[in-house]
């Protein structure tokens, strides 16, 4: 199917993924001129950012002194209790952040002593019942799976197979309130007899309005229904930022209150939480964080520029640096992570590994459990009703496919030059002691200096670490000791958020508060794209989609050659304004 055909059939066919009404797809005020300030002053465009994400505190603050709040602790207080399992369910940004929430469990119940009112045959138990389920599975944790997302079948198949029943609870996490394979987590949820809560950024009575699958999982009242809409992202559309924060802060805090009333039958002052965000939020704001943040982002920009690349290195916060590199693929058209079976493509820009563990087990360490990759059938995506071009060529998401990104300490002479590329380690909280000279992260950090350029350390929290290395960037604020060590999750999402945005944007890859280098990847993104080609070239809708597939085929073109593409909203956006 040649473009045109490809754009017609779209405009005909997915008037459902038409979504520009949605606050959390328009522009914030505050962030107009965020691309174009970067690129002079990224201190201010930095500070833009953080302001954005004052947003969250007024939200917050009223969510937890919700009676729906009350009943989620409650809720998963007693699934927990009562020996059955919660599911977080979510795609893209949230089916991260699901994965997030189910290993900080198995973290906080893998360190927990086993005493005599919890014996450790109850600690092992406890720490199965929290499950995650990610559009695409794992997998998806790393390289975006393209048509997951867009089928509530899909939901519905993946959180079947995962054994939802009677007495769990679901969560399905969606930040726009419309994804479809999340709403179908929901309806799975509840065919299974399960307690569903549905947890959402856009405003109730906008998406009633405008999105049938949406009014119709809202309207359900058996669901318990959680809005958390903030107001517009600081870049239009990328909910990988405000609205998974405050999905962190609240489900997180969530979860945290109703593990302390599982191991200790206390209340937590759930009140204390906005108020300690509100804190943390203040002092990653101050000049002196700041000017870190920027020192990093200026650094990176000019890397990029130059071909260069980075290699992270973390431990405990290995899954939240993840997350952070692997959104920035699709959110601004980076090369995606690549196998190491993989000789010809691009680089990804960024990477990430853990200096102290093969890749196996690196994984396994890093999700608190053995990966749940996808080992689907052609017959599996035909029961689900797939595109016929899955059900033709399923795609390979299970364990080996993931095994196949090296994230543990195994050599990579491919990323290591000495005369382009930087090495980073990321650390939070009590990860201070791993700078010290003698610990094992720290010889092998320093063991790497000699195959990059230049080696910095990236560390969140209250004192400045022991560490002979000159280029730290103390980024100093109060981490409260919490079981789930959720104040540290949250530093470092902030942190790197926000650093990854503005050094985007100082390469230019932000226009406004556009994403104009947007892979659109799925439905939502490609409606996403025709509006930004729309907008930005001055064309009517019809036209731009027009554009953007024709386009897209010129992006495929370039990969089939090795080539790393443009964008192809940038693509189109530039052919029309030149001509």
């Amino acid at each position: 199917m040649n473009a045109h055909s490809q754009a017609k059939q779209f405009l005909k066919k997915e008037q459902a993924y038409r979504l520009g009404m949605l606050t959390t797809e328009s522009s914030h005020p505050k962030t107009t001129t965020l691309g174009e300030t970067a690129q002079h002053d990224i201190q201010t465009a930095v500070k833009l950012l953080f302001d954005v994400d004052a947003d969250i505190f007024p939200v917050a603050k009223r969510i937890f002194t919700s009676e729906t709040f009350s009943q989620l602790v409650t809720a998963m207080q007693k699934t927990v209790s009562n020996g059955n399992r919660i599911f977080f369910t979510g795609c893209g940004a949230t089916g991260r952040l699901s994965i997030l929430l189910e290993s900080m469990w198995h973290r906080f119940w893998k360190n927990f002593p086993a005493t005599n009112n919890i014996p450790e045959e109850q600690v092992e138990k406890y720490s199965e019942q929290v499950i995650s389920v990610m559009a695409g599975g794992d997998y998806a944790l790393i390289k975006s799976v393209e048509g997951f997302e867009d089928f509530a079948d899909f939901g519905k198949f993946q959180l079947q197979q995962a054994g939802v029943k009677k007495g769990d609870l679901v969560v399905a996490i969606t930040e726009g309130g419309e994804t479809p394979f999340v709403i179908g987590t929901a309806w799975q949820g509840l065919n299974a007899d399960a307690t569903v809560f549905f947890v959402y950024n856009n405003p109730t009575e906008l998406l009633k309005e405008h999105v049938i699958r949406s009014r119709e999982i809202i309207n359900e009242p058996r669901v318990h229904k959680l809005d958390l809409s903030t107001g517009p992202m600081a870049v239009r559309g990328s909910t990988r930022m405000q609205a998974t924060t405050i999905e962190l802060l609240v489900v997180g805090a969530a979860l945290e209150s109703a593990l302390n009333r599982v191991i200790s039958a206390t209340t937590t002052a759930t009140l204390q939480y906005a108020a300690n965000f509100q804190q943390l939020l203040n002092e990653l704001s101050r000049q002196d964080s700041i000017e870190k943040i920027s020192a990093i982002a200026t650094l990176e920009a000019e890397l990029y520029s130059n071909g260069g690349l980075v290699n992270y290195f973390a431990d405990n916060f290995m899954l939240d640096i993840l997350t952070d590199t692997t959104e920035r693929s699709p959110t601004f058209m980076l090369p995606p992570f690549r196998p190491c079976s993989d000789t010809s493509s691009p680089h990804s820009w960024a990477f990430i590994k853990n200096p102290l563990l093969p890749t196996i087990t690196a994984w396994s360490d890093m999700l608190g459990r053995t990966p749940r990759g996808i080992n689907w059938t052609a017959n599996d995506y035909k029961r689900i009703n797939a595109p016929s071009e899955l059900c033709n060529n399923p795609p390979q998401l299970n364990n080996s496919a993931i095994h196949e990104f090296m994230i543990g300490n195994e050599a990579d002479s491919t990323r290591n030059d000495p005369d382009k590329n930087i090495l980073s380690a990321v650390l939070a909280g009590t990860e201070s002691a791993k700078l010290t000279g003698d610990h094992p992260f720290a010889l092998a950090f320093k063991d790497a200096t000699k195959e990059h350029k230049r080696t910095i350390i990236i560390y969140a929290g209250e004192k400045h670490p022991t560490t002979t290395n000159p280029d730290i960037f103390h980024i100093k604020c109060q981490l409260p000791n919490s079981p789930l060590n959720l104040w540290e999750h949250l530093a470092l999402k902030l942190i790197l958020n926000t650093l990854s945005t503005v050094t985007m944007a100082a390469t230019g890859r932000i226009k406004g508060n556009c994403m104009a280098w947007v892979s659109p990847s799925n439905k939502k993104l490609i409606d996403r794209g025709t509006r930004l080609i729309s907008e930005l070239a001055n064309i009517d809708y019809d036209t731009a989609c027009h554009e953007l597939f024709i386009a897209l085929d010129k992006v495929k073109e370039d990969i089939d050659k090795g080539v790393e593409p443009a964008s192809p909203v940038s693509r189109a956006v530039e052919k029309l304004v030149n001509n």
